[in-house]
């Protein structure tokens, strides 16, 4: 099926769903054994899900900065903010910058109408916001993390807004999340919507729908390393509980107004999990360019297009995802930013072959007790062959027989570890550089 403005089809809603810290394995149908997430594993089947999915960013904001832009977030200064600091630290010195085309202003340009619900985190007010971005509305906190139920950043400070306007709720965060946007697809409309879900789950604090008392305990002492410290792994599979409930409620909303048929679901993570995930067999987690810290679960539902039960080895990142939403709803992307990103719906309508992909990563991180040490990393996947630099350290991995990347094998194939490394240092020398 072809979308095209001239067809009497009627073009496909698209609902996003991006999960903040959930790890490889953090769900059941991906191998999770300590509790199960039925609604998200039913998802999953019934579209494709990726064996073989990269998130941009070992963190959070470069990578929503990439799925904005559909390019690597190294592209813009807001991509190198690793990730951004909160608003009493930051300010508005930089931001994603509302003259940059992204994915929801292409979206409203053609006639959908544009809504994020959840974390942003890609600059502060006055001269940043999703509602500068291309989003009709908002609802959500601007920070990186927000508590689950007293809905502040990690200073103390609220965090909860409509549109540019902070605003004061009840509730556990993921459940308010999930509650407005089920309110914004029931809506009667005459055009076609795209809703981006950006839970805040499963990002510290980890505070299950009944763990009030741990966010009580945190009263007054609030800060990165005292949010980390919050929690256990089972507070830490509530969240992921709750997180797959709000998905299921999510899912029936569509049903029940009549348009599931007609909606493209799509779930990601935005990077590696944190200590309480379970990365399956690989090293490294949140901050590492290692398969742990990249690796992320990620399916696409697109009822009548893509056929369900699939798992697609296809090698993907985050901005395919922003290239794919694009063609599927016939909105061309801006030639003056042209994308990283690859459409993947030839992949998985069967109409393209699998192919080999060459893709990179950048990570130098911010001083904070929460990421690793402060360190540049960079990384390159070309077919199965994976070069990793970290600091002064060089290794070359093949990921087709050490998917754990313990076998440095850059001094038995040379040629291509030097390949590896030139397609590196070019790819980086295109990127703004890191402040100083």
């Amino acid at each position: 099926m072809v979308f095209t403005s001239s067809d009497n089809v009627q073009r496909p809603n698209v609902v996003f769903i991006l999960a903040d810290d959930l790890g490889w394995g953090d769900l059941s149908i991906d191998g999770q054994q300590n509790y199960q997430t039925p609604h998200l594993d039913k998802l999953a089947s019934e579209g494709v899900r990726f064996s073989q999915a990269y998130s941009s960013s070992p963190v959070c904001t470069p990578t929503r900065v990439s799925f904005f832009t559909g390019r690597y977030p190294g592209r813009l200064p807001i991509g190198n903010q690793e990730p951004l600091l909160g608003a009493q630290q930051a300010g508005d010195s930089v931001g994603l910058p509302p003259e940059h085309p992204t994915v929801a202003s292409l979206l409203k340009a053609n006639g959908y109408d544009t809504a994020l619900i959840g974390k942003w985190h890609c600059g502060y007010l006055p001269k940043y916001s999703p509602l500068q971005s291309g989003f009709n509305e908002f609802f959500g906190n601007f920070s990186g993390a927000i508590d689950y139920f007293r809905h502040v950043d990690t200073s103390g400070e609220p965090d909860l807004w409509e549109a540019e306007v902070p605003v004061q709720y009840i509730g556990y965060i993921t459940d308010l999340f999930t509650d407005h946007a089920i309110e914004f697809i029931k809506r009667q409309r005459n055009q076609p919507f795209y809703l981006s879900l950006h839970h805040t789950a499963p990002h510290w604090p980890w505070e299950g729908p009944d763990d009030i008392e741990l966010s009580n305990a945190l009263i007054g002492k609030d800060g990165l390393q005292s949010w980390i410290n919050t929690g256990t792994a089972e507070s830490y599979a509530a969240v992921v509980r709750s997180l797959d409930k709000g998905v299921g409620k999510l899912l029936q909303a569509l049903d029940e107004a009549g348009i599931a048929d007609n909606t493209i679901v799509i779930f990601a993570s935005d990077n590696g999990g944190e200590k309480f995930s379970n990365l399956g067999e690989f090293q490294g987690k949140k901050g590492y360019v290692y398969e742990g810290g990249i690796r992320v679960p990620t399916y696409i539902r697109f009822p009548g297009v893509i056929a369900p039960n699939q798992v697609n080895d296809q090698v993907i990142i985050t901005h395919d995802i922003t290239a794919t939403i694009l063609a599927a709803t016939d909105t061309l992307p801006d030639p003056n930013y042209p994308l990283d990103g690859e459409n993947l719906l030839p992949i998985i309508k069967g109409e393209a072959p699998i192919h080999p992909r060459t893709l990179f990563w950048r990570y130098k991180g911010i001083d904070t007790p929460v990421l690793p040490p402060k360190v540049l990393q960079g990384a390159v996947r070309s077919g199965e062959w994976k070069y990793v630099k970290t600091g002064d350290k060089e290794f070359l991995f093949n990921l087709a027989t050490d998917s754990k990347e313990e076998i440095d094998l850059q001094f038995e194939y040379v040629s291509i570890f030097e390949q590896l490394r030139a397609e590196y240092q070019k790819w980086e020398s295109e990127l703004e550089p890191y402040s100083t």
